[in-house]
């Protein structure tokens, strides 16, 4: 029998074992996903958490405990999905007791019952029948063998053969498991897990993917918890990192079990991982606002699969696949951030190109989402002055008929998609689109790289500047002074909805300081806040 130890090398062995068995076995495992949303497909969201480890790890050195580290915050910060996530919390909870000296069975043992204890403690409601039952099971097993045998490969072995056992024993106790005549996808992942490290540490050949014709087939989707609501009802999947002091979030998470399920926040020493689906995502960010500082925030529409699917075969270096609902017109949006494009995307959007002020898209890219869009007329939103010629381009390109609403701004773009009908000819959609958009006071804040002259003053390097329609409106040395600059110089009497897009340079504090002077200057005017997370733009602002 072996003696091997988990240490360093090993265990980097191991990292770069289960992501490459992840990439393999991706579509194998997302076939098993009961609930045809994006969050369901648990083998892309487990191989994209992987590649974020495997990043830290390569760049951690030989060192135990710094490829310990790595491991931990690299399952922290790239944890994706329900799954991903509940993963990314068994990592970490190896990674802390493998850190310590190097592992032999019995060291392992203690450390899967720590990292299985810890995941039970990070999600919401825990449900047996997924990913924590087959991790938990596979560490009892584990635990006792090792009160025997201290051989690494022996104890491996019996959590492996116990992880497989429970996995098949999975739809007996989730139904909605049985009704798709499938085992748990979290709990397959969890398996492949202990199968990579056995394939490092006793040279075992990791079994092949297994990828059924059919996936599951469910024709009444209950929730896995046994509640109420059909998975339709929840309509958003929010994420983001939480800041925020350690003995403040259990408060935090009993507030997201006031709006909302399928809650796994893990994490530590300041620093969470959180993930929810709700129907309200203002609150699910409030929620965080009251205890830290949330970032990094994505929202997923969890009935626009076309998205998500979008963004993770981007993610992956794949091809994006084709739309199949097909619309007489059919609208391209170029942005950046993924708030904006989840607000986009919820607002009609079928295809969106990555771009902005410092990276404008070209022909050939807007050509290929207009091509790859379920209709035979389509509608561009450039929404950026200098993208507008380039999409003008498009139109004598394609097949199809091609017509450029001119947005000059996200703001523009959104409004213009109120008057949005996919039902109808595209020279009607352009019409009504274009009278929207110019209809709207858009403006934008944006910090000054170089020394300039201005309408409003002379421009110093670093300096934020407020800029609309006209050219720069506002110059100040903060943030939220350009802002309110700008909106001073564009509000009037009759407003009545003010949109506030929110960037990544923008802090809570930012937002919260804008809206008290909103409250105070102009009581009367309704504001809608959007995390967009686009870069340097720490505010569009759209005024209607």
């Amino acid at each position: 029998m072996s003696a091997r130890v988990l240490d360093a090398a090993t265990l980097r062995s191991v990292v770069a074992t289960f992501r490459d068995a992840l990439a393999e076995h991706r579509e194998a495992i997302n076939v098993l996903n009961v609930y045809p949303v994006p969050d369901g497909d648990t083998g892309t969201n487990m191989a994209l958490t992987l590649e974020s480890v495997a990043t830290e790890v390569d760049a951690a050195g030989d060192d135990l405990a710094a490829v310990c580290a790595a491991i931990s915050h690299g399952s922290l910060m790239g944890a994706r999905g329900n799954s991903g996530v509940i993963m990314c919390q068994l990592l970490r909870g190896l990674s802390e007791v493998l850190a310590e000296t190097p592992a032999d069975g019995a060291v392992f043992a203690r450390a899967l019952s720590g990292a299985s204890t810890a995941s039970y403690g990070a999600v919401g409601n825990p449900v047996e029948g997924t990913i924590l039952t087959v991790a938990r099971e596979a560490a009892e097993s584990a635990t006792d063998v090792a009160g025997r045998s201290s051989d690494l490969v022996v104890v491996l072995d019996a959590a492996r053969t116990e992880a497989a056992a429970s996995l098949e024993r999975t739809p007996q106790l989730l139904p909605v498991l049985a009704d798709a005549g499938v085992v748990d996808a979290g709990g397959a992942g969890f398996l492949l897990f202990l199968d990579a490290m056995l394939a490092v540490v006793d040279g075992r050949d990791i079994p092949e993917p297994d990828v059924p014709a059919d996936g599951p087939i469910l024709t009444a989707r209950s929730r896995a918890d046994g509640g109420a609501k059909d998975v339709s009802e929840l309509r958003y999947e929010v994420m983001y990192f939480l800041d925020a002091p350690d003995h403040l979030v259990d408060g935090f998470k009993a507030a997201w079990a006031g709006i909302g399920d399928s809650i796994v926040v893990v994490g530590g020493d300041g620093t969470y991982n959180c993930h929810v689906h709700t129907d309200d995502i203002g609150a699910a960010v409030e929620a965080g606002i009251a205890v830290g500082r949330p970032h990094g925030i994505r929202v997923t529409d969890l009935l626009e699969e076309v998205a998500e699917r979008d963004w993770v075969n981007e993610a992956l270096g794949g091809t994006p696949p084709q739309p199949t609902e097909v619309v007489p017109t059919a609208v391209v949006a170029v942005c950046v951030g993924d708030g904006v494009e989840a607000v986009f995307r919820s607002l009609g959007v079928h295809g969106v190109v990555r771009g902005g002020q410092t990276m404008n898209p070209s022909t050939a890219q807007l050509l290929e989402a207009v091509e790859a869009s379920p209709g035979e007329e389509v509608i561009i939103l450039p929404n950026n002055k200098n993208i507008i010629p380039v999409a003008e381009q498009v139109d004598q390109q394609s097949t199809k008929t091609v017509r450029v609403v001119p947005t000059r701004g996200i703001a523009e773009g959104f409004a213009s998609l109120l008057e949005y009908d996919p039902q109808a000819p595209v020279d009607d959609n352009h019409r009504a689109m274009s009278e929207a958009a110019e209809a709207v006071l858009a403006g934008e804040v944006t910090r000054a790289v170089r020394d300039a002259a201005s309408d409003v003053g002379p421009i110093a390097e670093g300096d934020w500047i407020g800029i609309n329609r006209s050219g720069i409106r506002a110059v100040a040395d903060g943030m939220v002074a350009a802002t309110v600059l700008l909106l001073t110089d564009m509000l009037e009497d009759g407003h009545e909805i003010l949109t506030v897009i929110v960037g990544t340079d923008a802090t809570d504090d930012d937002v919260a300081e804008l809206q008290a002077w909103v409250g105070a200057n102009h009581p009367d005017l309704e504001v809608e806040v959007h995390q967009g997370g686009q870069p340097l733009y720490p505010f569009y602002v759209g005024i209607e």
